[in-house]
């Protein structure tokens, strides 16, 4: 009895992360670093995009405001439209289309529309792509994490079952160690995917809307165009 409470006179109060870690067998903290890493790579990735895609909506109402108040598109995007701005580079494809079908003696006007409205919806889809690069890192941390999350679990128990067997002991002394060591792997398998789905979804929302948003300035300046190009 004495023992006992000695022993659990001496015994953490809490649990130690740093210390399972390092009490930990080599493959589980293995598993343990590179969810560490991926769980930072998720977190860099979160708020470089969150600022990278305020700063572009950012540009893109002050460039859209400005772009039909212009009295000539032409010559508001040749001064205006070279930053880093996704509505120019609508604005340019659609403007470069324009141009090569206003050169032509007979212009075929459904012609002319189709192929304008495809240079900007191809610009509309590479200004969303841009953003989606880094998405599916997101997709795959929050769908991978947990299974090598489990697949720590499943080593750690596999441990324990093996200390079992070496000291003829099935004391929870004996077990807990290994089981902790599990446990502690799956909680940060979870700690890396649960950010990575929800910033996943979040942002393929909001790169949902901006694409809309593009879209729309494209089917607006096309109509433009389109009149402009009706009236030559």
């Amino acid at each position: 009895m004495i023992s006992l409470l000695a022993a659990a006179a001496g015994a953490p109060d809490r649990l130690d992360p740093v210390k399972l870690f390092f009490d930990a067998d080599i493959v589980v903290q293995a598993v343990v670093v590179g969810l560490l890493l991926a769980s930072i790579w998720v977190w860099m990735i979160i708020f470089a995009v969150s600022m990278k895609m305020g700063s572009v909506v950012r540009r893109c109402e002050g460039f859209e405001q400005e772009f039909w108040d212009a009295p000539n598109f032409e010559e508001f995007h040749m001064e205006r439209g070279h930053g880093n701005v996704p509505s120019a580079r609508v604005a340019g494809a659609g403007i470069a289309e324009w141009r090569r079908s206003g050169t032509v003696k007979s212009v075929d006007l459904e012609g002319a529309r189709q192929r304008m409205a495809g240079a900007m919806d191809s610009a509309v889809s590479d200004e969303a792509d841009k953003f989606s690069e880094r998405l599916n890192y997101l997709a795959t941390v929050g769908s991978v994490a947990p299974f090598v999350g489990l697949f720590g679990t499943v080593w750690g128990i596999m441990n324990s079952f093996f200390q079992i067997g070496q000291q003829q002991n099935s004391s929870l002394a004996v077990v807990a160690p290994g089981i902790s060591e599990a446990l502690f792997a799956t909680a940060l398998g979870l700690f890396a995917a649960i950010p990575a789905v929800i910033a996943y979804n979040r942002f393929s929302h909001r790169v949902n809307g901006f694409e809309g948003r593009l879209q729309r300035f494209a089917d607006r300046f096309h109509a433009a165009l389109s009149r402009r190009l009706e009236a030559r």
